[in-house]
């Protein structure tokens, strides 16, 4: 039975496929952006979150102004991360989604690996910056593996804090190379 879960995660992982988000994609992310934003809206207790509250229309502007992947599993769009590079090198990542019944199976790494690589070759990405909650376990947990550490944390209401967690990108670019 312990073998099960691994043979499944090598199916998922070879069966599903990562490319540039197009506009036709639109839809079918901010529906799962909403699906997967429910579970932080309830850790929470904050169903007003912008995740849940984006417009069809923002999202088109997002997907015009930065870099957005998708992970397709056939047609249906599993997963989604979005960035933005500023003028020093820094990669903004957020909104690293994968589908509920596909998370745990190294797909958000391979999202955010893949984003990592890309921003670093095409757009001079030099550090990488993502900020989650502080009740957030799961994020954290795939943040630190994937290299991230804590560079501040800022408390905004009494109930959410956030974490800032960075990374350099020449750690991702050796990794990408090996």
């Amino acid at each position: 039975m312990a073998r099960q879960p691994r043979e499944r995660r090598a199916h998922v992982g070879m069966s599903v496929t990562i490319s540039t988000a197009a506009e036709q994609d639109a839809e079918q992310i901010l529906k799962l952006q909403y699906l997967c934003y429910q579970s932080e809206a309830q850790l929470y207790g904050d169903y007003g979150i912008e995740p849940l509250t984006q417009s069809l229309q923002d999202l088109r502007v997002e997907l015009g102004s930065g870099r957005v992947l998708v992970a397709r599993l056939g047609e249906e769009v599993v997963g989604s991360v979005r960035a933005v590079v500023d003028g020093e090198g820094m990669a903004l990542i957020n909104k690293l989604i994968v589908h509920p019944r596909l998370q745990r199976h190294g797909l958000g790494a391979r999202l955010l690996n893949t984003l990592e690589a890309e921003l670093a070759e095409q757009q001079g990405a030099r550090r990488f910056r993502l900020i989650t909650g502080h009740r957030s376990d799961g994020n954290i947990r795939l943040y630190r593996r994937c290299g991230y550490v804590p560079s501040n944390t800022e408390r905004v209401s009494p109930r959410l804090s956030l974490i800032t967690l960075e990374k350099e990108a020449v750690a991702q670019a050796y990794v990408a190379s090996a």
